[in-house]
This record gives structure tokens, sequence and C-alpha cells, in this order.
């Protein structure tokens, strides 16, 4: 058996989920921009309603699909509790940015550090090795989103609000980034929606008091509604199922760079929904970032090389 296609089709599968949950999560910038419109709301109270809908979603999919949430080893219970605590921070953050700095450049600042993070912490925690294909596509798509992200120079009044949408956008990166070594660190021992109705569950109890104290939790109108279904649900519930499976095949570091389809997706919507432009040093920009994507995707269907004194003792199998 050529053990080789195996992988081969593995990485291959493990890249597509992952590139889908990306597209799917594209889609979130411009939806709460458009909850925004609609509805006088914070980023606290559509983070909850965001966790609150999709784990009622996850826990029918569990009973549908026969899976037991519990018992589990406490440490794998422990990491599934930090998937939910920076799924929260991540979100709130994330959605937080927006008003201050748009749709497009909090996306793309959030994703464009993230593989950053990512990087340091799983060679740190996880002794994930940097090939050279990998860091060269993480350094293209850095170049890329960095260009995606430029909009010119701004006014002293727009310098404090860009202050801000930029350090909530750091601290959504850092949570991402935690929350993607923990999933690793789960995927392929359960099935991806255990952890994630646990993990989303427990992110959305924390942050519960906190929206309970707004007056705007559930101050939203029909229209608003349907959008807050579509958030939790889709780029929510099923995208992180999406995103698990995934990861079963897929290194963190390697996951983290073909996600930064998702400011490409949010940037485009966003330019095309709400005018938030592109401009012409952000169109290179999507050219590099797609190119980096391609050569991840090149790299995942390559087996690594060995040596010829691995191969000459390698015994004949035929």
């Amino acid at each position: 058996m050529n053990t080789h296609s195996g992988t081969d089709m593995s990485s291959r599968r493990g890249f597509v989920f992952i590139l889908i949950a990306a597209l799917l999560w594209g889609t979130v910038g411009i939806t709460t921009k458009a909850i925004y419109n609609v509805a006088d709301t914070n980023a606290l109270s559509i983070g909850f309603m965001r966790l609150a809908i999709a784990t009622p979603a996850l826990l029918v999919a569990c009973w549908q699909a026969n899976l037991r949430l519990f018992p589990l080893p406490w440490r794998d219970f422990a990491r599934m509790l930090v998937i939910g605590v920076t799924m929260a921070l991540y979100q709130v953050c994330f959605l937080g940015a927006i008003p201050h700095i748009g749709v497009a450049t909090t996306t793309l600042i959030t994703l464009c550090t993230a593989p950053v993070f990512v990087t340091v912490l799983a060679a740190t925690f996880l002794s994930e090795a940097f090939t050279r294909r990998v860091v060269l596509a993480l350094g293209a798509a850095l170049l890329g989103t960095i260009m995606l992200s430029w909009t010119g120079p701004r006014t002293p009044g727009e310098q404090h609000a860009a202050f801000v949408g930029f350090g909530l956008a750091l601290s959504s990166a850092l949570s991402y980034a935690i929350m993607t070594l923990c999933s690793r660190s789960l995927a392929g021992r359960y099935s991806p929606i255990q952890p994630m109705t646990i993990g989303l569950g427990a992110g959305a109890l924390c942050l519960m008091p906190f929206a309970l104290a707004s007056s705007s939790t559930i101050s939203f109108p029909p229209i608003g509604w349907a959008l807050l279904l579509y958030l939790g649900i889709v780029p929510t519930a099923l995208a992180f199922v999406v995103f698990l499976s995934g990861m079963a095949s897929t290194t963190a570091t390697v996951a983290s760079v073909i996600t930064l389809i998702e400011p490409l997706t949010a940037t485009v919507l966003a330019w095309m929904l709400f005018g938030e432009r592109l401009g012409v040093v952000g169109v290179f920009g999507a050219a590099v970032l797609l190119g980096a994507i391609g050569l991840l995707y090149r790299g995942a269907a390559v087996p690594p090389q060995r040596s010829s004194s691995e191969l000459q003792s390698e015994p004949d199998m035929r």
C-alpha cells in the first residue's frame, strides 16, 4: 500500500476543509456590520448571541451523531474550555474593532498577525518544524495582508480610532492563535463537533453576565435576528466543525496561513457591499495572498523528501 498516497489525500482534504472554514469566516465582518446598521447594539451582545445560537445547533448535531460529550480526561476538557474562553475573547475584540477601523482592516490586521503568534507558539509548545515552503508562504501571506490593509494616511481623529481598533485586532489575533493551538492538540482524537460544543458553550457562559448587563442584548429587529441566526449557525457552528476536521491532518502553522484567505474574502465583500475600497496596493496584496495559499496547497500534495541513506536502508515491501 502506498502510504504517501493516503497522506497526500488527507493533507489535501484538510487543506480544503480549512479553506472552506476561512471562506465562511470571511462573511462574519460584513454580517456584523449589517447588524450594527440595523440595531443599536455592541460587540458583547453580538458575541454572546453568536455563541448562544451556535451552541444549541451543535448540541443537536451531537445528538444526531450519537456523540456523548462526557466523560472526558481533565486535560482535554481544560483545553476545550480554553477554546471557549479564547473564542469569546477573539470575537469580542474582533467585533469591537469593526466600528473603529472597518470590516476589511479589522479582518486583515487580525489575520495578518495571528500566523506570527501561531508560528512562535507552535514552535515553542508543539515542536512544529519550519520548512522552507511554509516560511516562504508565511512571508508572502504576511506581505499580502499588509498590502491589503494599507488605506493611506489618516487624520488625527482617525488615528485615535485606529489605535483602539488596532489594539483590539491584535488582542483578537493572540486569542485566535491560542484557540488554533488548542484545537490542533485535540484534532484527530475527538469528533470535531465535541470540542466545539463544549468550547462554544463555555464561551457563551463567559460572555453571558456581561451581555445581560447590556439592554441591547435582545433588542434586535427581525432582520437583525435573521443575521444573528446566520452568524451563529453558518460561520460559527458549521465553520468551526469544518475547521477542526481539517486540523486533524494539517499543522497549526499551515492552517493559520490557509485561513488568511478570510481577510481576502472579507475585503472583497466589504468593498462590494459597503464601499470599503481595496485600492491598487490592495489588489496586488490580494494577488500575493492567493499566491501564498497556492504555494501551501501545492506543498500539501508533495510528500516530504527523504535522504538516500534512508531510502537504501528501507526494506523492499513490493
